[in-house]
C-alpha cells in the first residue's frame, strides 16, 4: 500500500511535470499583474479571435494568482468552452486542452480537492497518449504555440522562447496560419529597436504571413511600418489600411495602436491625432480607444514643443488622460506618471492637477523602476514649479539610491553631481 505521503508527493510531482500556467516560471508583481488583466480585457474575445481558448486560460491564471479563485475557474470553464468550439472537430477532446486541464488540476489541487485535482491529471495523461508529439521528445504543437503565445505577454527574455516555441509548433503543424501570424510577430518584438530597419529575412516573412491572414490588420500595419522604415512611401497604404481599421471592433488586435503608431512615426501627429479622435467619434465609449488618443497627443507634445497645442487641443489631452486614469484602475498610476511627465511637465498646463498627481503617486505601491522615475520627475517638479532646491536634492538622492539602472537614475546623479553633492555610482 502507498502511505499517505508518498501519494501526496507523486500527486506534486505530477503536478510539477505538467505544462501548462503553473509551471512555466510566469512570476510577475501583484502590480504587473493586474496591469497585464486590463492588456488582456483590451484584447477582446469576439467571433474570430483564434486566441480565445489561450486568452481565457491566461486570465484564469491571473485571476488566480491575485486571490480571485472563483473568477480563475470560470475564465478555465470558459477556456475549454472555447477550443471546443474553435477547433470545431467533431470532438469534445483534443491536444489543444491539455494545458486547460493541467490548470484546472493545479486549481484544484490548490484548493485541496485532490480527487478533483486526480481527475484532471488523469485526463492530462489520456490526451498525451491519444494525442503524443508528431516529434518524439518534444511537446505537441499545441502546447508549443500556447505556451508561445502565452510567454509572448511577458519580457524580452520570455519572448525569445515565445519565438523558438512558435518555430517547433510551426514546424510540427505548418496549417496553422495564426501560429505563422504570431511567430512573425514575436519576432518583430524581439529585434530590436522600433525606428532601426528590420533585416530582410524578418521583412520576407512578414510579407508571407500578411498574404496568409489578410485580414489580420494589426500585422498589415506592422508591416507598413517595416516597410516605412525601409524607405518606401506608404502613406496611401496607411490611408486604405485606417479605413479598414475603422470598420473593425475596436480591440488591442484591431491594428488601431500600431497604425497610429505608423502615423506618428512616417505621416505626422497630427494625422495621428484626428484617426484618433475620429476611431472614438465611432466608438465613444471605448476605453482603450480613449488611451490610444490619449497617447496620440502625448506624442505630439513631446515632439513639438517648440509649436504648442492650441488651448482647446491642451484640454483635450488632460481631460482624455483623466478619463483614461479612472478607465484603467489598476494601470492608473504609470498612466499618471506619463500625464506628468510628457503633457504637464512639457506644457507647465495645469499645475494643480500635477500637484495632485503627485501627492497621489507618492503615496502608491510602486515597483521599483516607477518609485524612482517618480522620485526623478517630482524633484525637477518641485525645483521648477516651486522653486523648492532642497526638496529637489532630497528627492533627486531618493531616486538616486534605489539601485535600479535607467535614465532617471542618471539624470538624478547628474543633477547631485552638479549641485556638489555625491550620489551613489554602484
Amino acid at each position: 500500500m502507498m502511505s499517505a505521503t508518498q501519494s501526496q508527493t507523486t500527486m506534486e510531482d505530477k503536478l510539477g511535470a505538467l505544462q501548462c500556467h503553473f509551471t512555466w516560471d510566469l512570476d510577475s508583481s501583484k502590480s504587473e499583474l493586474l496591469i497585464l488583466r486590463d492588456i488582456l480585457e483590451d484584447i477582446g474575445t469576439e467571433e474570430g479571435n483564434s486566441w480565445r481558448g489561450q486568452i481565457y486560460n491566461l486570465q484564469g491564471y491571473i485571476h488566480y494568482q491575485l486571490g480571485f479563485t472563483e473568477d480563475a475557474q470560470r475564465f478555465f470553464s470558459r477556456a475549454a468552452e472555447a477550443f471546443r468550439h474553435m477547433r470545431n472537430t467533431g470532438s469534445d477532446e483534443g491536444p489543444w486542452l491539455v494545458v486547460n486541464y493541467g490548470n484546472l488540476a493545479w486549481w484544484h489541487s490548490q484548493r485541496g480537492e485532490k480527487a478533483e485535482s486526480q481527475t484532471y491529471l488523469s485526463k492530462v495523461d489520456t490526451l498525451l497518449k491519444e494525442y503524443p508529439s508528431p516529434s518524439e521528445g518534444e511537446l505537441h504543437p499545441e502546447i508549443y504555440a500556447e505556451k508561445a503565445w502565452t510567454l509572448m505577454k511577458f519580457g524580452r527574455d520570455k519572448r525569445l522562447m515565445a519565438v523558438d516555441y512558435f518555430k517547433r509548433a510551426i514546424r510540427m503543424q505548418p496549417d496553422m496560419v495564426e501560429w505563422h501570424t504570431s511567430h512573425v510577430i514575436a519576432l518583430v518584438n524581439v529585434s530590436g529597436p522600433r525606428d532601426k530597419p528590420l533585416e530582410e529575412n524578418i521583412l520576407e516573412k512578414m510579407r508571407i504571413a500578411k498574404e496568409n491572414d489578410p485580414d489580420n490588420l494589426y500585422l498589415a500595419a506592422l508591416y507598413l511600418q517595416a516597410c516605412a522604415k525601409n524607405g518606401r512611401n506608404i502613406q496611401d497604404e496607411a490611408l486604405e489600411l485606417a479605413e479598414k481599421v475603422l470598420r473593425k471592433p475596436p480591440s488591442s488586435y484591431s491594428g488601431i495602436r500600431p497604425l497610429l503608431r505608423l502615423y506618428r512615426m512616417y505621416i505626422s501627429e497630427d494625422e495621428a491625432i484626428v484617426l484618433a479622435e475620429e476611431a472614438l467619434k465611432r466608438h465613444p465609449g471605448e476605453r482603450l480607444l480613449k488611451w490610444c488618443a490619449a497617447n496620440c497627443y502625448k506624442w505630439r507634445v513631446y515632439s513639438h514643443r517648440e509649436n504648442p497645442l492650441e488651448p482647446k487641443k491642451i484640454d483635450r489631452a488632460i481631460s482624455l488622460y483623466k478619463e483614461v486614469i479612472s478607465l484603467y484602475p489598476h494601470s492608473s498610476n504609470k498612466i499618471k506618471l506619463d500625464f506628468v511627465e510628457n503633457i504637464v511637465a512639457k506644457l507647465n498646463h495645469s499645475q494643480a492637477d500635477a500637484d495632485q498627481f503627485y501627492q497621489d503617486l507618492l503615496k502608491s505601491d510602486l515597483e521599483r523602476a516607477d518609485r524612482q522615475r517618480l522620485y526623478n520627475l517630482y524633484a525637477k517638479h518641485v525645483f521648477f514649479i516651486h522653486n523648492e532646491s532642497n526638496k529637489s536634492i532630497d528627492y533627486h538622492m531618493k531616486a538616486a539610491e534605489i539601485p535600479h539602472q535607467s535614465r532617471y537614475r542618471e539624470s538624478s546623479i547628474t543633477e547631485l553631481e552638479t549641485s556638489n553633492i555625491s550620489a551613489l555610482s554602484g
